[in-house]
């Protein structure tokens, strides 16, 4: 349980992201300086007994999605403008551990979705689950870099200029254009 607490850095669990959606969706209908905002949500590092739909696992990820739709309904005045990015620091071995979990993985998922958004699909490549398509035969491979996903949303809808752009993922060249928006 320290171990959890730690690596949440002082993130609250999931269980609160509903209710801190609403107060979110509030300021941001409310104040239209308010353009960019980041809720963070800690729990997520179980190595064990994650479990299947009654596990702990979809106990965290239940209020993720009430989260999520109380925040596209909350926001409607202003959704039409808006984009969510949900994104996590890292992802979860294929294969689950000998402690009914999994472990720290290689490859991830970013969820994206708003008004402007290209939805219903999912973007970038996808290699498979065959051992020979995984990272180091155990992890997702790792196929779209994040900056690839989030320099459109700066870009595109933040309408940021690649010379500040530049300033925020210093160094990189985006290779290729996903149609997200």
């Amino acid at each position: 349980k320290e171990e959890m607490m730690a690596a949440n850095r002082g993130a609250p669990p999931s269980s609160k992201f509903v209710g801190d959606s609403r107060k979110l969706a509030k300021l941001m209908v409310g104040d239209a300086k308010t353009q960019l905002a980041f809720l963070a949500l800690g729990g997520w590092d179980t190595h064990v007994n994650q479990g299947g739909s009654q596990g702990q696992l979809a106990r965290k990820l239940k209020p993720i999605g009430q989260g999520l739709a109380t925040l596209v309904k909350a926001l409607e005045p202003i959704y039409a403008n808006t984009v969510i990015v949900v994104m996590s620091e890292f992802g979860r071995t294929l294969a689950e551990n000998g402690n009914k979990g999994t472990d720290h993985g290689h490859g991830n998922v970013m969820w994206v979705l708003g008004g402007g958004v290209r939805g219903g699909k999912v973007y970038g490549e996808w290699p498979g689950l065959a051992e020979s398509q995984l990272y180091e035969k155990r992890d997702l491979a790792v196929t779209t870099d994040f900056r690839e996903v989030l320099m459109p949303v700066l870009r595109e809808h933040m309408e940021i200029g690649d010379s500040n752009l530049a300033q925020i993922f210093p160094g990189f060249t985006s290779n290729q254009s996903l149609g997200l928006l």
